[in-house]
């Protein structure tokens, strides 16, 4: 047993970013640690949600997933995220979240905490290493610690290279997608686990 506890926080508007949360939370159980998955809240008007079946079909099927919170946070001594790329940036609804933690950050609770992030978008070069970048920029405010993948297994390289974090197109989790963010969960964990003591 680890003694990680990791909040793995999503957003997802049609599915894909929840896909590589929920493996990513199984992979941080399966690796010893205590898990919570959490989305973040909708900001979007339901009646827009409404109007797109596919955006509300997600939505439907993922109503069961509890809502991320200050308390999830402070519980967790490792974060994982995971948002779709909007215009090279992560999602509105993630950043609306992250702008609730202000008092967790002012009191030095989201501090000495590795965290690790994940994206998606349309394509392969829609914008997921400047959404990556941008986050651990974030981080950084927090003081928080970043573990990136690096190139530290063999199944970066396979599912596209990219060190910052595992990246995704929208819609195409492949089996190497899955592997990557298996190694990435495992890796977060096992650093967790050694700035936790």
């Amino acid at each position: 047993m680890s003694n990680a506890r990791v909040a793995v926080v999503y957003y997802s508007t049609y599915g894909t970013n929840h896909q590589m949360a929920q493996i990513a939370a199984d992979a941080c159980r399966e690796a010893g640690a205590e898990s919570r998955l959490r989305k973040v809240r909708e900001t979007v008007p339901e009646s827009v949600v409404a109007s797109q079946p596919k955006w509300k079909a997600h939505a439907d099927a993922t109503a069961d997933v509890p809502i991320a919170t200050a308390g999830d946070m402070e519980w967790a001594n490792a974060y994982l995220f995971s948002a779709p790329t909007r215009y090279g940036v992560s999602a509105s609804q993630l950043r609306a979240f992250i702008d609730t933690l202000g008092p967790l950050w002012a009191q030095g609770k989201l501090a000495n905490k590795a965290v690790s992030g994940m994206t998606s978008a349309a394509n392969p070069h829609g914008g997921q290493e400047t959404t990556l970048i941008g986050l651990y920029t974030t981080m950084m405010h927090w003081g928080a610690i970043i573990v990136a993948p690096g190139y530290t297994d063999p199944a970066i390289y396979a599912s596209g290279g990219n060190p910052y974090g595992t990246t995704a197109v929208a819609g195409k989790v492949t089996d190497e997608v899955k592997a990557s963010i298996r190694h990435q969960a495992r890796r977060l964990v096992e650093v967790a686990g050694k700035i936790a003591g």
